[in-house]
C-alpha cells in the first residue's frame, strides 16, 4: 500500500500544524517524528477524517481519502490508535475486540494471541499497562487493514516493555499486507524497526528516506536532536 501526501495545508486560526507538506510513504514499517508541535498528530487526524485541511491531496492505493467520510476510510481499511486509551475497562479484552468488529467486520481473536494478550477474558481493568497498549494495537487490525496509524503506542513504557510491543509491531506488515506509520519520540526504537522515517519540525517536511540516512541529516539533529548543525 503506497500513501501519497500532496501539498497538504492545515489552518487553526493563524497557526499553521501542516504548511505544504508533500509526503510518501511505501509499504511496511514508516516512522513520523519530529519535537512536539510538529504537526504529526496533526497528520494523522487529517488522515483519519478529524481535520480537514485547507488544501492538499491524499491518495492511498489509488483511493482519494480526502473524498470518504471518516466512517468510510475505516471501513475502506485505515485504521489508527490514539495517545489517549480507547479501551473500555468494563469489557472483557475480548469484548473490547467485538467493540470494535460492531463498526469494522467479524471479530478474529485470533489477533489477542498475535499481540500478546493469552486471556480474552480479563477485563480491559485489570491489563497492565503494556497489555492495554497490546490490546489497542488488536483493535487496530480488526477487520482488513491497509493502513494503521500508532500514534505514540509506546509512550509510559519501560525500554523492556517498548522493545516487547515493538516486536509485534513490526510483524503486523508481513502478516496483514497493511503499511504501518508509527509516530513516536524514541529514536533508537525508530532506528531499529522502521526502514524508512519521515520528520517534521512547525508543519513542514525537513527530511525523509531511509531511516539512518535522515536520523544521521543535520537538520534533523539540530531540530529534533537538539544537536548543532
Amino acid at each position: 500500500m503506497r500513501l501519497e501526501i500532496e501539498d497538504l495545508r492545515v489552518r487553526f486560526g493563524g497557526v499553521r500544524p501542516l504548511d505544504g507538506v508533500t509526503l510518501t510513504f511505501d509499504s511496511g514499517l514508516c516512522g513520523l517524528i519530529g519535537p512536539n508541535g510538529a504537526g504529526k498528530t496533526t497528520l494523522f487526524n487529517v488522515l483519519s477524517g478529524f481535520v480537514r485541511p485547507v488544501s492538499g491531496r491524499i491518495t492511498a492505493g489509488g483511493t482519494d481519502l480526502l473524498a470518504l467520510a471518516p466512517h468510510r476510510r475505516a471501513r475502506w481499511g485505515l485504521r489508527r490508535t490514539f495517545q489517549q486509551e480507547q479501551v473500555v475497562a468494563e469489557l472483557s479484552a475480548a469484548g473490547n475486540l467485538r467493540l470494535a468488529a460492531d463498526h469494522l467486520g467479524g471479530p478474529d481473536e485470533g489477533l489477542l494471541g498475535f499481540c500478546g494478550l493469552e486471556d480474552p477474558a480479563r477485563p480491559a481493568g485489570e491489563l497492565t499497562l503494556l497489555e492495554r497498549r497490546r490490546l489497542e494495537l488488536a483493535r487496530a487490525l480488526v477487520g482488513t487493514p491497509r493502513i494503521v496509524l500508532l500514534d505514540e503506542p509506546a509512550a509510559g513504557l519501560s525500554e523492556t516493555e517498548s522493545r516487547a510491543l515493538a516486536e509485534v509491531v513490526v510483524a503486523v506488515p508481513e502478516k496483514f499486507g497493511a503499511l504501518v506509520v508509527l509516530i513516536e519520540h524514541d529514536v533508537a526504537l525508530v532506528g531499529e524497526v522502521c526502514a524508512t522515517t519521515a520528520v517534521l519540525d512547525f508543519g513542514r517536511l525537513i527530511a525523509a528516506g531511509p531511516t539512518a540516512a535522515v536520523l544521521a541529516d543535520e537538520r534533523v539533529r539540530a531540530a529534533y536532536l537538539g544537536e548543532a548543525p
